[in-house]
């Protein structure tokens, strides 16, 4: 096996399964709902217990990478990431699915972070930038194979809540397999002597910044991960309930391919735009997304399947360019030493930027109705990533780092 692939491929690989796994939900939630007879609110809560999850693997356990080295690490993370998909597909309440999501969320922090510090560690070119957009370019392919895989398999496989999480599974035990191969240089991996000292000091919360020339464009960085992280989650959570008005179709297959479809755009999007400058690209990210929240607005009282189409296409655009320039960001400003550390910094701000508008979202639709809640959270986000759009045009520009 390896003689087949390059560790980096591996590392690749793993990473694209690892976020399938936490994504494959998505076009299953109108089931649970179905099933389980769930409110609006139940689901945004269920959602939000994944991303507390990786919220809390951020915070206390983002410098396991740099004490075991991102090996060891991202082969915890597949093998914790299996056995929270397993236990989704088991799960019988709204109470054991999320606890299963919330061990998901654990998993992916920290394949997200390992895998992406690995991926730059292996790339033998030495180009941050390449790195940082294959990195953000996999999270996303990973993340529309998810829905895609669930949709499909929900729509036309009996017992969808149990067989739509077969897929993943089979693909994570093929990942764990292939983490076992690969080998390091020793120079690479950590010492035992250096495991061996894991302290209190590792577990606490590794929230990181930057020098202080470089706050500012760091901050911007981040929050184009608050916003495309955001709006992604408006999708991933609700999308299957508010599109019943915007589509003729329905069923999970179609709310599945709709997500998928965003996440194959952006990672499409962001192999066209690697050249691009990131001041460039982090302006019109942040303008695609205020474009996004204005045409969901309008289509709440037009239900236009082409105007959800245009919609898809410009969350994509905007989902796309606001994390490669976020990753592109986080390369620049840091070194070796501290990138892990900004890395989950940069990560934590996307999935708070996940969790409060999501919850507030699902608070509302319980209370004023889906149609007034999606108002409420697109005209907050829209306003937002406009105010952004425009700090960035005021930005320096920062060099190019090789490294």
């Amino acid at each position: 096996m390896q003689s087949r692939l390059s560790p980096y491929a591996w590392v690749c690989f793993s990473m694209c399964v690892g976020v399938m796994g936490t994504a494959l939900a998505s076009p299953l939630y109108p089931l649970y709902q179905q099933a389980w007879g769930l409110q609006p609110s139940h689901i945004t809560q269920i959602f939000v217990t994944y991303m507390l999850g990786a919220l809390i693997s951020l915070l206390f356990l983002g410098r396991l990478t740099n004490r075991f080295g991102f090996l060891k690490v991202l082969r915890m993370g597949l093998i914790i990431m299996t056995v929270g998909v397993m236990g989704s597909a088991m799960a019988w309440n709204a109470i054991s699915l999320g606890v299963c999501r919330f061990i998901i969320g654990l998993a992916s922090g920290l394949i997200t972070t390992s895998a992406s510090v690995g991926m730059t560690q292996l790339n033998n070119k030495g180009d941050l930038q390449r790195a940082a957009a294959t990195t953000s370019l996999t999270i996303a392919f990973g993340f529309g194979l998810g829905p895609v895989v669930g949709g499909l398999m929900a729509q036309w496989v009996p017992h969808p809540l149990l067989t739509s999480y077969l897929p993943p599974i089979a693909l994570s035990f093929l990942g764990i397999y292939a983490l076992f191969q690969i080998k390091l240089p020793a120079a690479s991996e950590p010492s035992f002597s250096d495991v061996a000292r894991l302290s209190l000091k590792d577990v606490l919360p590794s929230i990181s910044q930057p020098r202080k020339p470089f706050l500012y464009h760091y901050a911007l960085g981040c929050m184009a991960a608050f916003s495309a992280f955001g709006m992604f989650s408006l999708f991933a959570a609700m999308a299957p309930s508010f599109m019943a008005k915007m589509v003729p179709w329905h069923g999970p297959a179609v709310s599945g391919l709709s997500i998928g479809i965003i996440l194959f755009l952006s990672a499409g999007i962001q192999l066209i735009a690697r050249p691009y400058a990131t001041k460039s690209v982090a302006i019109v990210g942040f303008f695609a997304l205020t474009a996004t929240n204005a045409l969901l607005i309008v289509n709440s009282f037009a239900g236009s399947t082409a105007l959800f189409v245009l919609c898809v296409m410009s969350m994509a655009c905007g989902h796309a360019l606001c994390n490669l320039a976020g990753m592109s960001i986080v390369n620049k400003v840091s070194k070796p030493a501290n990138r892990t550390g900004l890395l989950s910094t940069y990560l934590v701000m996307g999935y708070v930027g996940t969790i409060v508008p999501i919850l507030g979202m699902g608070w509302l639709s319980d209370h004023i109705g889906l149609t007034g809640a999606l108002i409420g959270f697109c005209t907050c986000l829209g306003l937002l990533t406009a105010l952004l759009g425009l700090l960035c045009l005021r930005a320096r520009v920062l060099p190019i780092p090789r490294n």
